[in-house]
């Protein structure tokens, strides 16, 4: 049935059962919006197990594989472009904390206005739908894969959809957090399960090694860093994005601030993604053992993943490809259903309140679950779109930062105004439409030489187009200048909304503190004093702390240890 053996269908099958059960358990204990969206109570062990399973999940390993067997090694920046962001998890998960937000527009409102909180909610649905779109898309592929086609994607997209939404909708934040404790561990054994069988099929490292280049005399397929393909230029602008575009992905609010205190997020949101870094590598050498096993010949990319699944590992062990599936839909499940959540946060807290204010806590939340429906729906319409998981993540990398620039101006430069923040957000959005089109790329390489800058490329289709990294660079820029301009054109904002401001980001957050609201201090909370480098200006960059710097330096040394010990496998 569907390609599958008992053993492997069993197997599917307690899976789903048991997360199910997890997931409904805990949705007895949500009785409010706060309980659904933000639960605040869980210790470093969910935390770091929320940071990782929410941040991982299938179709990365399948962006990262497809990437990796049509460009080789350089590949694993297609998820390693996270790698140099990662110590900076250390600092932010405090922060976000401390905002004691539910929803990061929140956040928005209480430092610009309601305006710009609306946009940001309008926004972080977009990007929802994308990526619940893309994460569907990538899973339903490998599952078509590993199937022979029996279970057809779209079939699939449609099942994987229901089975989140089940317990999503029920027990929100917390049904999520729980459930990735289990879903973390089923998506390591996903990232480390097929390496071992293809490597010895392909003679292990050393076999690999020696058959790759064979293949491709004229392509450096075991280099980490490909000049004029994945080359410095292009791995930094990708760094820099996903480092200043982290911060206003909606859901890791909840990635941060759902812990007891801060120590919980900063250990689960820097802990949490360190691990998929390494899972990152399994993912990169799985694709590249394939590359030598089907000697670079494969129909569609993207089936690279599900493709090995199904040959290699029902010759292992009855249940296995079982067991493989189960791990994939783990991390489908693990990352949709707090979307999800934070989806519905965005919904119900910042754009249906201010418009039905006074209801009770129980509407709120009714409106919360079927709000969270709305984005999952526009998910499910992205996955059925035709472009390829590669295309989807680099549209998603773009509109993951869109109102990142706003966000740190906000954070850093108390100059910043409601309309800054606009025109920073409209000034990147318009920059990367333009960047976009084909006529602007033709006219670039013909003023300025931009093809032979590599500012401008040819794609697949044969057409011009400004290439990725450059296209970035433009409206970072363009969203700054635009924010900086605009703010000191504008009235400031008034210095006690400031001061509210910055004073939740100065006091520390307390184990079980009780706040009156989002963004709010608990009541007799003394802020701490303004410690800043820059303390005669208008720049708000704060000194950091001991602890704040052991941990970045930490995770420094980690981000060290795993590029190094990527490059010496591959030069020995």
């Amino acid at each position: 049935m569907f390609n599958l053996s008992i053993a492997d269908l069993t197997t599917l099958a307690l899976y789903l059962l048991g997360v199910t059960v997890l997931g409904l358990l805990a949705a007895r204990k949500v009785h409010s919006l706060a309980d659904f969206v933000m639960p605040r109570k869980f210790g470093k062990a969910f935390m770091l197990m929320h940071g990782f399973g929410t941040s991982t999940h299938s179709d990365q390993a399948v962006s990262v594989a497809s990437k990796t067997f049509t460009s080789g090694l350089s590949g694993i920046w297609y998820q390693w472009m996270w790698l140099f962001a990662t110590p900076f998890f250390w600092l932010i998960a405090p922060m976000m904390r401390r905002f004691r937000a539910l929803t990061t527009a929140d956040v928005f409102r209480a430092r610009f206005d309601g305006s710009v909180a609306t946009l940001f909610a309008v926004m972080g649905l977009g990007k929802f739908m994308m990526n619940i779109g893309l994460m569907l898309s990538g899973s339903a592929s490998i599952i078509n894969a590993a199937t022979d086609g029996a279970l057809p994607p779209n079939t699939m997209i449609f099942v994987m959809t229901v089975l989140f939404v089940i317990y999503g909708m029920a027990g929100g934040l917390s049904a999520a957090i729980v459930t990735d404790f289990l879903q973390g561990i089923l998506t390591l054994l996903f990232s480390f399960m097929l390496l071992p069988v293809v490597l010895n099929a392909v003679g292990g490292l050393s076999g690999m090694k020696e058959t790759i280049p064979a293949l491709f005399p004229d392509k450096d397929m075991l280099s980490l860093v490909v000049p004029g393909g994945i080359g410095v230029f292009y791995i930094f602008m990708i760094a820099l994005n996903s480092l200043l575009g982290v911060v206003v992905q909606p859901h890791n609010m909840g990635t941060c601030a759902a812990g007891k205190t801060e120590m919980e997020g900063a250990v689960g949101f820097m802990g949490g993604t360190m691990l998929k870094r390494v899972c990152t590598v399994a993912w990169c050498i799985t694709a590249l053992a394939a590359v030598a096993y089907y000697q670079g010949h494969i129909e569609d990319p993207d089936l690279v993943y599900g493709s090995m699944a199904r040959e290699f590992l029902p010759q292992i062990l009855p249940g296995l490809l079982g067991l493989f599936l189960a791990a994939l839909l783990a991390t489908v499940m693990g990352s949709c259903d707090s979307f999800m959540v934070a989806s519905s946060g965005l919904i119900a807290e910042n754009l249906y309140k201010p418009l039905f204010p006074g209801k009770t806590d129980k509407h709120y939340l009714t409106v919360a679950r079927v709000a969270s429906l709305v984005v999952v729906a526009g998910g499910v319409v992205m996955a059925y779109q035709q472009k390829s998981v590669v295309e989807l993540l680099e549209d998603l990398w773009m509109i993951n930062s869109m109102m990142a620039m706003a966000f740190w101006l906000g954070i850093f430069w108390r100059r910043t105004t409601p309309a800054g923040a606009w025109a920073a957000t409209l000034g990147a959005v318009i920059t990367w439409w333009v960047t976009s089109q084909t006529g602007v790329a033709a006219w670039l390489a013909g003023t300025f030489h931009a093809d032979a800058a590599g500012i401008v490329r040819t794609n697949a289709e044969g057409l011009l187009e400004v290439s990725l990294p450059w296209k970035m660079l433009f409206y970072i820029v363009i969203g700054f200048g635009a924010g900086i301009v605009v703010s000191l054109m504008t009235k400031p904002v008034e210095e006690e909304k400031l001061e509210h401001f910055y004073n939740l980001m100065r006091t520390p957050v307390q184990p079980n503190e009780e706040i009156p609201g989002p963004c709010q201090l608990p009541k007799g909370a003394i802020p701490g004093p303004r410690r800043v480098l820059f303390p005669n200006s208008n720049w708000e960059v704060p000194v950091p702390g001991r602890r704040a710097v052991a941990g970045f330096l930490a995770g420094w040394a980690m981000v060290g240890l795993i590029i190094a010990g990527v490059a010496w496998m591959f030069a020995h």
